[in-house]
């Protein structure tokens, strides 16, 4: 157990410039929020919402940052099988989110969202699982263990359905277990059965999730479908250089762009700020990944390092996904735009996710550990 006067000494690690360019984010995406609900009474608690949860995080990474990552480590498997059982149930007896492919667990009085906290957890489980096993990296076998790990709370998360946490997670394994070791022959093989496994994935896909995969190669397929992303376009080709001014975007504010507040929030972003707008979106992300490769570089054990490139791999996942469904680059999956999105649940687990980083900082040096 960490004596208090010792993880007071730790805490001088703590990367508080990580913490601030987060926060700037989170209040730049309160004050978008605010913007793409304005005037809209059915989502008027939208931004008084994002603040209350955005509390909650801040205060999550301060609490999660004082807990040893060590220690939950350790119990990797126990945390698995929680993890595996709520994603079971919530697949199974779980409600529908408002975007009508997310399931929930109703515990009276709020909701609770599985996939979105297993994507956090189930990095600590790999970390632990695959550091474990660094050195049995150069064998298929160490791989395909790993891979089955990942497999049972990724298709739980599917058959929700829930395909982009799904290809999220699948995203974040591929780049720890390249962090521990992954050999390139093995990276080949696992390209082929993913192309030889497609036409099966295609087959088990909800048909609104294979319209919007028709719509992303053939706008003409279906208009209608495509008519937000022409709405996203629009908008951001009217932001020019440095946008129309806040809450003067046409999109958004005559309420043409369709959630606005979540998926497309870059829409409204490069709209009401333009070019400007949107590269300093991107410039504040790449410094948080910055700051999380810097911390897995400093790092004192494999786990460690492994969480931070687990969390940095979920927001640039996230971040190049959102950005690009509004651009026509991706096709539309309801991932939304790291800390700046509206979003309770995916605010605060991303923010557990920055505790983790913060904890595996706070414990770079073993000498500091009384």
């Amino acid at each position: 157990m960490v004596r208090l006067p010792a993880l007071l000494r730790q805490f001088r690690y703590f990367d508080f410039v990580l913490l601030v360019v987060i926060l700037i984010m989170i209040l730049f995406g309160i004050m978008m929020i605010a913007s793409a609900t304005n005037g809209v009474a059915s989502l008027a608690d939208r931004v008084r919402s994002q603040i209350i949860f955005s509390f909650v995080g801040v205060a999550v990474v301060f609490i999660v940052a004082a807990i040893d990552y060590r220690l939950l480590t350790a119990t990797y498997i126990w945390i698995y099988g929680v993890l595996v059982l709520f994603l079971a149930v919530g697949a199974i007896l779980g409600v529908e989110g408002e975007a009508g492919s997310q399931s929930w667990i109703n515990l009276g009085v709020a909701g609770f969202q599985p996939s979105e906290l297993a994507k956090i957890l189930l990095i600590v489980v790999l970390a632990k699982q695959m550091a474990n096993n660094t050195h049995k990296m150069n064998k298929l076998t160490t791989v395909l263990v790993s891979l089955g790990w990942i497999g049972i709370p990724a298709f739980f998360i599917f058959i929700q359905p829930d395909l982009g946490i799904t290809l999220l997670i699948l995203f974040t394994w591929f780049i720890m277990i390249w962090g521990a070791g992954l050999r390139w022959q093995h990276l080949l093989l696992f390209v082929v059965v993913a192309l030889i496994a497609l036409p099966v994935v295609w087959g088990q896909m909800e048909p609104y999730q294979q319209s919007r995969i028709i719509v992303f190669i053939n706008p003409d397929a279906d208009r209608d479908a495509f008519f937000n992303i022409g709405q996203a376009l629009t908008a951001i080709g009217n932001g020019g250089l440095l946008g129309r001014g806040y809450m003067q975007g046409s999109q958004s504010q005559l309420r043409f762009l369709r959630v606005r507040h979540t998926d497309f929030i870059f829409a409204v972003i490069a709209e009401e700020f333009g070019f400007v707008g949107a590269i300093f979106v991107l410039v504040m992300m790449l410094i948080v990944l910055l700051r999380i490769l810097r911390a897995a570089h400093l790092a004192q054990d494999m786990a460690g390092s492994l969480i931070c490139y687990g969390v940095g791999a979920i927001l640039f996942f996230q971040t190049l996904v959102s950005i690009g469904m509004n651009i026509q680059l991706m096709p539309v999956t309801g991932l939304t735009l790291p800390f700046i999105s509206s979003g309770g649940s995916s605010l605060v687990t991303l923010l557990l996710g920055i505790g983790l980083v913060q904890s595996v900082l706070l414990r770079q040096n073993p000498r500091d550990i009384a």
